[in-house]
């Protein structure tokens, strides 16, 4: 009898236990969806508590700051518990609205629709995804580099994980294109996930002609339809261009006025009315020779207006930096374009041409900088390089890096110290580097050889990659060290010199007086 009474007591405990086991599984599952996925269960998921498939409540914004739980719940897609205090804040509601209207803009224009499989780049909350569900365009999503499900997935603009032609609208707003450190990067990927006859809206803060034509030139992947200019929402961004496009076929945009059917290039460059604009804003050309024009010309040097003083250049694929006849690492290169050009915080790539091979050794450790150790000349051949004997030079080595240069078949006249050197053909030589996308400045101070050089960046076109150039023009200047003489160095006058420059500016070249 004692062995039947002890039976009920063992099976109730093995009940008990397995009751607690199964409050503890669900408990389990319970915490996982909640805290680790922070969102709800997907389809044939162990869930008790998942919302009806067709659940779509759409809240009104005003709503959100009186009460935490007004959400959109889309698709059975509820967000995380936390995110409906950050949807809350006044500023996440500012936002949905601007871009509530934007979007309804848009749709009206015929440039997004409620079908639309929709993109928002580089989207730290994803106020712009809650707008476009919120105005019906469901299938939407954004990504950052930190996700904030579910409106935002972890990814960057540089490298969507997303496949080819995969949306029908890409947008990307707060200036986000702006502020990339890779903005043909950027581009490419849009132009990668974009649908062919999708469209593309940008949102930025730069305005001026310049940077507007240098976008154009990112997505050579699409068309511009239209832009316009904007209010913002916020003290960050008060004023937007809304620029959008449509990607039709691979149509390259090259700007600059360089064009290039089919892989042969078309030497002339036609001046764009912006650059004209910018031109005519610059320093005026000093006319006038001046009568000492180692002082006048280095005070020219507080009037010049540079061309990334007056523009952004946010929106070029690359950044360069030629330094023709370079002389040493600290002549210009340090002590001038590092320590003085407005480079708005982009890194330049450095290319320093000289032929002395005085200086070539000191480059070997200076990072960040290419040397070519040639003379830039107007072909491939082998020149006579004649080291300074002005008499404004009368210590020999403070004249390095300052001679002339002839072919050598041709005698020297000179006493002085002559080098054999290699000239190479620059023109082409810059073309096969430099892309019509980059933003190029290049400082020249060849002795007299800018009247050969000049001429050939004209007639192959590569004149027409060049953003701005600070030019030493040599002629047969007054002497400092001999009152009332001029140098023999040089024959040009100062009248050529002049009509060198106004050329350049003629053909919508920013070029500088420089020393």
């Amino acid at each position: 009898m004692e062995s039947i009474a002890v039976k009920p007591s063992v099976l109730r405990n093995i009940l008990v236990r397995f009751f607690f086991f199964c409050v503890l599984i669900v408990g389990i599952r319970f915490a996982y969806i909640v805290t680790i996925r922070g969102e709800s269960c997907d389809v044939g998921d162990f869930c008790f508590f998942s919302l009806p498939e067709n659940l779509n409540m759409v809240t009104v914004i005003g709503q959100l700051s009186t009460s935490s739980s007004a959400i959109i719940v889309n698709d059975a897609v509820p967000p995380k518990p936390k995110t409906p205090d950050l949807w809350a804040t006044k500023g996440f509601q500012n936002a949905v609205r601007f871009y509530s209207s934007i979007f309804q803009d848009l749709i009206s224009e015929g440039y997004l629709s409620p079908n639309s499989k929709s993109l928002c780049v580089e989207t730290q909350t994803g106020p712009e995804v809650f707008a476009l569900k919120e105005i019906g365009v469901s299938d939407s999503i954004g990504i950052f580099k930190k996700a904030s499900k579910p409106l935002v997935i972890s990814g960057q603009a540089t490298k969507q994980p997303f496949k080819h032609n995969t949306f029908d609208f890409v947008f990307s707003g707060a200036g986000m294109l702006d502020k990339s450190s890779k903005p043909a990067e950027f581009a490419a990927e849009i132009c990668r996930t974009l649908k062919p006859e999708g469209f593309l809206v940008v949102h930025t803060a730069a305005k001026d002609t310049y940077s507007f034509n240098s976008f154009i030139d990112l997505f050579n992947c699409c068309t511009l339809m239209r832009s316009r200019d904007i209010d913002g929402f916020d003290s960050s961004m008060p004023y937007i261009r809304e620029i959008v496009m449509n990607k039709g076929g691979e149509i390259g945009i090259l700007g600059h006025g360089t064009k290039n059917p089919g892989g042969d290039s078309v030497n002339e460059c036609s001046v764009s009315g912006h650059k004209q604009e910018l031109i005519r804003k610059a320093e005026p050309v000093i006319i006038e020779e001046p009568s000492k024009p180692w002082i006048t010309l280095k005070k020219n040097l507080k009037n010049i207006k540079y061309l990334s003083s007056m523009v952004d250049i946010s929106f070029k694929q690359r950044y360069v930096y030629f330094d023709v006849g370079a002389r040493s690492y600290g002549s210009s290169i340090v002590s001038w374009f590092k320590k003085q050009y407005p480079k708005q915080n982009k890194t330049f790539e450095i290319y320093a041409i000289e032929a002395d091979k005085t200086f070539h050794e000191e480059y070997k450790y200076k990072k960040g900088v290419t040397l070519l150790p040639y003379a830039a000349w107007v072909r491939n051949e082998t020149l006579f390089f004649e080291i300074n004997q002005d008499p404004g030079h009368k210590e020999v080595e403070k004249g390095r890096g300052m001679g002339r240069i002839q072919p050598a078949q041709l005698e020297s006249s000179s006493v002085g110290d002559v080098d054999k050197i290699k000239g190479f053909d620059f023109a082409n030589w810059l073309k096969s580097v430099i892309s019509p996308r980059d933003f190029v400045v290049m400082k020249m101070d060849v002795e007299g050889t800018e009247f050969d050089l000049i001429p050939r960046l004209f007639e192959t076109g590569a004149i027409c990659l060049i953003d701005e150039i600070f030019l030493e023009c040599h002629y047969n200047r007054w002497q400092k060290c001999c009152p009332g003489e001029r140098t023999s160095k040089y024959q040009k006058t100062y009248g050529q010199c002049v009509e060198l420059f106004t050329s350049l500016r003629a053909s919508g070249v920013l070029v500088h007086q420089w020393w």
